[in-house]
């Protein structure tokens, strides 16, 4: 694992007794609600280190909601969420010491449209880190020729491909030396020809070893880098295994029927 630099992350938090052997992520009887709306329903759910999780379902699942309640994007309502070592839902927690051990890559990707890539890649380092600009255009260069832009440091945004702008987004993430990288959608609002090279890094990331926890609807990826699959519905964790099982052999009629849409969306449809 990386190593972030900072003050403990919440006073009394212990790396002891919350996760299991190597444990990064840790919920248990997570609820959420929007007013009278429940999106979580209490979900008890886990990711250990080096894992792969995939999250499917349907639109309105509450798939985004659980990624987001990971790093107090959004608060539960109920519930406790720990995430190496630390209780985030605990009042004294330090949430920004604890997001700095997270990375997060969102469906948008958020660039400063007025800072060349490189510069993308290192404001946080800089502002949060407390990196020198030497040392953050070291490191800014490595990530991005990680995620394959090294010939791409000095343009902007407007002068990127959608794919090429979500790979600035992760190299972004990486340059802060995450334990955990979380994705939601991250190829939903690209052209489909655009999406392989994302998924390319991605699978990179995960046979290196770093801990991901995806919300995703490309099956394929799916099926070929997670460890676990989770299917969500209404709110709750309707099964959970590998991706033989799962995707491939579905225990349950719902998700068999989420299954036979999105795998093949011709057969819904009425002549």
């Amino acid at each position: 694992m990386n190593e972030t630099a900072g003050a403990p992350i919440a006073s009394g938090a212990a790396s002891e007794g919350g996760t299991g052997p190597g444990g990064v992520i840790e919920i248990r009887d997570l609820h959420k609600s929007f007013g009278s709306n429940e999106v979580l329903r209490g979900i008890d759910f886990h990711v250990e280190a080096g894992e792969v999780v995939c999250v499917i379902g349907p639109s309105g699942s509450g798939k985004s909601t659980l990624l987001r309640c990971v790093n107090l994007l959004e608060q539960p309502s109920a519930g406790t969420v720990r995430v190496a070592g630390a209780e985030i839902t605990d009042p004294d927690v330090d949430i920004d010491a604890v997001r700095r051990r997270i990375g997060m890559v969102f469906q948008s990707f958020n660039l400063f449209p007025h800072l060349t890539a490189l510069g993308n890649v290192t404001i946080a380092q800089r502002k949060v880190l407390r990196r020198g600009k030497a040392e953050a255009d070291r490191v800014a260069r490595e990530v991005l020729g990680r995620v394959g832009l090294a010939d791409k440091v000095g343009s902007y945004p407007a002068q990127l491909s959608g794919g090429q702008q979500q790979r600035v987004a992760i190299a972004r993430a990486l340059a802060m030396g995450p334990e955990v990288m979380l994705f939601d959608e991250p190829t939903s609002a690209l052209d489909p020809e655009l999406v392989g090279d994302v998924l390319g890094v991605m699978r990179e990331l995960a046979e290196e070893g770093m801990t991901m926890l995806v919300v995703t609807h490309e099956m394929g990826f799916a099926r070929e880098a997670a460890d676990r699959v989770v299917f969500m519905d209404g709110g709750v964790v309707v099964e959970e295994g590998p991706p033989s099982q799962v995707i491939a052999d579905p225990r349950h009629e719902r998700t068999r029927a989420f299954l036979s849409r999105v795998l093949n969306p011709a057969a819904g449809t009425e002549s």
